[in-house]
């Protein structure tokens, strides 16, 4: 069998890295204009060139969103940007709108396009349509079911992408407008304000002032926060179904996030290529899925029309249950002994789980630091403070430290 290509998405060079060094076979990233994520790190021209460099460097593939539903005004700076891209050696573009498709196939005819979810294809005919224009993939709506899927795989010669895990909306993908009716930000520019996930009262036309809770709840109720996509419990189907890439979203999330989802789905994935008969999901896979920040999980439209039971209405907070502390930059094998670089507070008798690219977890107490001058230290309270720790195992640079915090479930 062909796998499906693993997508992971890059809000920076260092989330790109880590998709990519804990299995993604391709990222998706987006630089400081002409992408939907107008509030994430983003690319300099540098930064995307370095990108796409490293990507091929372990012979994977690099993907630049270019996705917005510009205006006049967003036009004219649009061909050399593309012929920028075009030029560092970018696998694909990402677009949701005719006007752009159209300036891409004029800079250059044999730059790959790949057509935006924002553009709402749910059906076989559109696909064909953008199939016809010459489009390289699709990427399909997330209000599909498996069964559109198949049904769209069947009239098609195309290659299609759909969503396996993040962050849904509550509104078709790209057809929301309550950004820009309370905020003026744009959702379609890339400037989203997620008021979904915002806590609304109800107020009578009459009675003007006085809110009343949509749910009999003082704090008020949360009616349009959806909860997150998982279908890591389906990959059997979903990759029978004739999807070409999973597509992970996510390029505000963390660097946790990013390799530990990846990281996940790269085992199930492998996992299934190799025994598809014997295929099962694994409780350390949903366990870890867990760790990460997420709201509760559901698999959308995969498999039912969506009810109240997708909704979350009691808090638009995330679950989170461990804290991302440290990356180990190097190690010594002679002396056990890592270089670690904090990202969080950590200190002596911390017990700490080890997570590495292509390798178990495994789990130790902090018995020693020492900082950048060789002296010993309780605590590493200083962001991306340089340390060294012994390590119970052998570790490999961009290994990643966490440490659960019972106390603390959401944020």
């Amino acid at each position: 069998m062909k796998k499906p290509e693993l997508l992971a998405p890059a809000g920076n060079l260092e989330k790109l890295k880590m998709a990519l060094i804990y299995g993604a076979d391709a990222v998706y990233m987006g630089g400081k204009a002409f992408g939907l994520r107008a509030f994430s790190d983003n690319f300099s021209h540098d930064e995307l060139k370095q990108g796409i460099t490293f990507a091929h460097s372990l012979n994977k593939k690099a993907y630049i969103t270019v996705n917005i539903f510009p205006h006049n005004d967003d036009l004219p700076e649009l061909p050399d940007y593309i012929k920028s891209v075009s030029a560092m050696g970018a696998d694909g573009i990402i677009v949701s709108d005719l006007g752009v498709f159209r300036i891409a196939r004029q800079v250059n005819p044999a730059l790959p396009i790949h057509i935006s979810t924002q553009a709402n294809s749910t059906n076989w005919s559109t696909v064909r349509f953008w199939q016809e224009l010459g489009a390289a993939r699709v990427v399909l709506a997330r209000e599909l079911s498996l069964e559109d899927i198949r049904g769209i795989r069947q009239k098609v010669d195309i290659e299609l992408e759909a969503f396996v895990h993040g962050a849904m909306c509550m509104s078709y993908s790209g057809r929301c407008l309550i950004s820009n009716y309370l905020t003026g930000r744009d959702a379609n520019r890339g400037e989203c304000a997620q008021p979904c996930r915002w806590k609304y009262y109800l107020m009578e036309e009459s009675r003007p002032g006085v809110y009343l809770p949509v749910l009999e709840d003082e704090r008020g109720t949360y009616i349009f926060n959806s909860k997150d996509l998982c279908l890591i419990g389906h990959l059997p189907e979903l990759i029978e179904s004739g999807l070409n890439s999973f597509k992970i979203e996510g390029r505000m999330k963390s660097v946790h996030y990013v390799a530990t989802v990846v990281k996940v789905y790269r085992e199930a994935i492998d996992s299934y290529a190799a025994f598809p008969d014997a295929f099962r999901v694994k409780q350390e896979w949903l366990e870890e899925l867990q760790k990460v920040s997420h709201r509760e999980y559901t698999t959308g439209f995969y498999f039912n029309k969506t009810t109240e039971q997708d909704q979350i209405y009691t808090s638009s907070s995330y679950i989170q249950t461990h804290d991302f502390v440290g990356l180990v930059k190097e190690y010594n094998p002679s002396t056990s002994m890592a270089i670690v670089e904090q990202r969080n507070n950590m200190k002596i008798g911390d017990e700490i789980e080890i997570m590495q690219p292509g390798q178990e977890n495994f789990t130790q107490t902090i018995t020693a630091m020492f900082n950048d001058e060789g002296n010993p230290i309780e605590v590493a309270p200083h962001p991306q403070q340089m340390l060294t720790m012994p390590v119970s195992k052998p570790v490999s640079p961009y290994a990643m430290l966490r440490r659960q915090d019972p106390r603390r479930t959401r944020l």
